[in-house]
């Protein structure tokens, strides 16, 4: 198995995340997004790290960035928690990656935890996104019900998965 590992999102980052703006990488978030909204999406990564709002990383595999994930702070069902979302690279799915580096997610998030007073992890993978739902089961998150809202100007049908990051690993 190649080693995994995530890297704080860097300048450079920015071709993966034109890579990931095809139709099919974007079929289940509605659809791709414009140049110019992937160049915004970028910057607010890079800045990120600044307010301490979110941390965004490359997932690395073997050295190679072939996805990202990372999380931002949400208020979701009236209380303070984080959010996470990712996204992998086709010549890299089907082969745990998303789910191995949610798992580093995770126990970065942990160490974070105790300082900021948010204790739930919260995924929001579409219905119709079997490996995104799978990788939320995987980590150990609970499904609490499905919900749809807006996003790229069209509804979204999601489930809802959340995690206490205070639960045993």
């Amino acid at each position: 198995m190649e080693p995994l590992a995530l890297r704080l999102w860097q300048n450079d980052d920015l071709p993966l995340l034109h890579r990931a703006n095809s139709p099919e990488m974007t079929a289940h978030l509605n659809g791709p997004e414009t140049i110019e909204q992937v160049e915004d999406r970028h910057a607010r990564y890079l800045g990120y790290l600044e307010t301490g709002e979110a941390r965004m990383f490359a997932i690395l595999l073997g050295g190679v960035a072939v996805g990202s994930i990372g999380y931002w702070k949400v208020t979701w069902r009236e209380q303070e928690a984080w959010e996470t979302g990712w996204f992998v690279l086709p010549e890299a799915q089907g082969h745990g990656v998303a789910a191995r580096a949610l798992a580093l997610l995770i126990d970065d998030l942990r160490e974070e935890e105790a300082e900021s007073g948010r204790h739930v992890l919260v995924a929001f993978p579409g219905v119709d996104n079997p490996a995104s739902n799978a990788v939320c089961r995987r980590a150990g998150f609970e499904y609490v019900g499905s919900t749809t809202d807006v996003f790229r100007e069209q509804p979204l049908v999601m489930n809802e998965c959340a995690l206490d990051l205070g639960s045993p690993r």
